[in-house]
């Protein structure tokens, strides 16, 4: 094999569609565009969603529920059992575990400490919340919960 012996693999190029180039092409006169209407012009077209004047199916949809994202809290979140990961006696904070991937970004309220999974090594715990659950196991370890 050389140079000048190569090529595109066999359909991996198409060439460029010529429009409007003669009623032999297939795609001539009105360019694949049919006669008239609002398709047919030229920036022509409706936006999506729109429903030819109808209400358009997004605005008929009943919104239930109650939506709270102007006040809510956003906490970090993480799990007892994934602190077993650490040395015993470690101080744990949110900096820590944003540093070491546990959490994928730090939140606005800080960080919240659930109770799901075991823990077996004594650890000092610094976050803003605990769940009843993760501070019993903490405190069983014979760990420390610091609340900020």
């Amino acid at each position: 094999m050389e140079l000048n012996n190569l090529r595109p693999a066999a359909g991996a190029t198409t060439k460029k569609v010529r429009v409007g180039r003669g009623i032999g092409s297939g795609i001539g006169k009105t360019s694949g565009k049919g006669h008239k209407g609002q398709n047919a012009r030229s920036g022509g077209g409706v936006r999506p969603g729109f429903e030819g004047g109808n209400i358009p199916l997004i605005r008929k949809v009943v919104i239930r529920g109650f939506n709270n994202k102007n006040f809510r809290k956003n906490y970090a979140c993480v799990n007892v059992g994934d602190l077993e990961a650490f040395e015993a006696n470690a101080v744990i904070t949110e900096e820590l575990l944003y540093e070491t991937r546990f959490i994928g970004r730090r939140e606005s309220h800080g960080l919240k400490v659930l109770g799901n999974g075991t823990l077996t090594k004594p650890l000092t715990v610094r976050a803003n919340k605990f769940t009843a659950s993760a501070k019993e196991k903490i405190e069983k370890a014979g760990g420390k919960v610091e609340e900020l």
